[in-house]
């Protein structure tokens, strides 16, 4: 005879199952499902900055103690003076969303690892690139006797400097750090003086996997 107590026992552990089976792989698709959409949410707010284009137009920036820079696409302004150091770059966001800027970081050396982030200056004014749209980061050293004016003022009578620039996405997160090698280039039509010609040399993700 059959063991029909058994044979229910038996079809109830292999329903048991067969559902313990399908709630997992239901709750993995679910778990897959949302990563690929988180995914998706960060690379549509993701931005990354380049220097601007040539074409791009010149971008006249005021400093908090009033003065005053014009950068050129693609270029870079820099002045001297016995108090302070003044840069602004003109960059251009090629990501997909807004690019917020944290600080900054002079290095000599295009060849130096990158310097810990709370070693970055700062922004003391919010800064917002649009996307697919030029906009600037602006440096300013005032203190004339600190080690890192002379640095400042050295490299720009060399043959080029650094400058790495800390900034992430609308939601304060997908930190990147990208170094712009800034240098001395030939003038332009009609100019007679040499320009500050701008290249990024690396990027660096802080919250993500390194891009390479």
């Amino acid at each position: 005879m059959f063991d029909w107590v058994l044979i229910a026992d038996l079809g109830t552990a292999v329903g048991t199952t067969a559902l313990a089976v399908a709630t997992f792989a239901s709750t993995r698709s679910a778990n897959r499902s949302a990563r690929v959409a988180e995914r998706a949410l960060l690379e549509g707010i993701r931005p990354i900055l380049l220097p601007s284009n040539w074409s791009d137009p010149p971008q006249k920036v005021r400093f908090a103690d009033g003065r005053w820079l014009t950068a050129l696409g693609a270029r870079a302004a820099l002045e001297i003076t016995d108090e302070a150091f003044y840069l602004v770059m003109s960059v251009r966001n090629a990501g997909a969303g807004v690019a917020i800027l944290h600080g900054w970081h002079l290095c000599l050396d295009a060849r130096e690892p990158l310097a810990p982030v709370d070693e970055f200056h700062r922004l003391t004014r919010d800064i917002y690139v649009p996307t697919n749209d030029p906009g600037f980061c602006q440096v300013a050293i005032r203190e004339p006797e600190s080690a890192e004016f002379q640095l400042a003022r050295s490299a720009a009578m060399g043959e080029g400097f650094s400058v790495d620039v800390l900034y992430g996405d609308a939601e304060g997160s997908q930190r990147v750090v990208s170094r712009f090698f800034i240098s001395h280039g030939p003038p332009g039509p009609g100019d007679h003086d040499q320009e500050w010609i701008m290249l990024v040399s690396r990027h660096w993700n802080l919250d993500l996997p390194a891009p390479r």
